[in-house]
């Protein structure tokens, strides 16, 4: 069984030191989506969304809390990002959102990239919640990570 890294001998959790690690090119991709109404799917897409420019609003928020991640996740580490990228597309009764994160570093950047995601896609609700209250956050995943001793790493389909 593999070991849990956050947690030392005696099961108690700590950061991991990432001191001795070497610095390499790290990127992390995840997606999520969000269910919705028809109405709601068509006000956004429309650009006429009752607090305005629903899908700008939510890719600002999510490369703001992407940089913000080690303040939010308990032993995550403050990292330097270098790039947060963050796309949408509409499927048939949904958006889904996809977010990158890179840097060259010790530590990888999967929680800034999930992090994104998840903060795009409460934006939407917050934004479209007039619409559609039952909307439904779904399938926030990694998707691929490179970077690192464990190098490439793919989210099975």
């Amino acid at each position: 069984m593999t070991r849990l890294t956050h947690l030392g001998e005696d099961g108690s959790a700590h950061m991991v030191d990432v001191g001795g690690k070497a610095e390499t090119h790290r990127v992390a991709i995840a997606s999520g989506a969000i269910s919705m109404s028809e109405e709601a799917l068509n006000a956004i897409r429309e650009g006429d969304a009752p607090k305005g420019d629903v899908l700008g609003t939510a890719r600002i928020a999510a490369v703001m809390a992407a940089k913000r991640t080690g303040e939010l996740i308990p032993l995550c580490h403050p990292l330097g990002l270098e790039a947060v990228t963050v796309d949408f597309t509409f499927q048939e009764d949904a958006i889904r959102a996809t977010a990158s994160a890179s840097l060259t570093g010790k530590t990888g950047v999967e929680m800034e990239a999930m992090v994104a995601v998840s903060t795009a896609l409460l934006t939407i609700y917050d934004m479209a919640k007039a619409i559609d209250k039952g909307m439904v956050i779904s399938e926030v995943r990694l998707i691929e990570k490179r970077g690192g001793k464990s190098g490439i790493w793919k989210a099975d389909s």
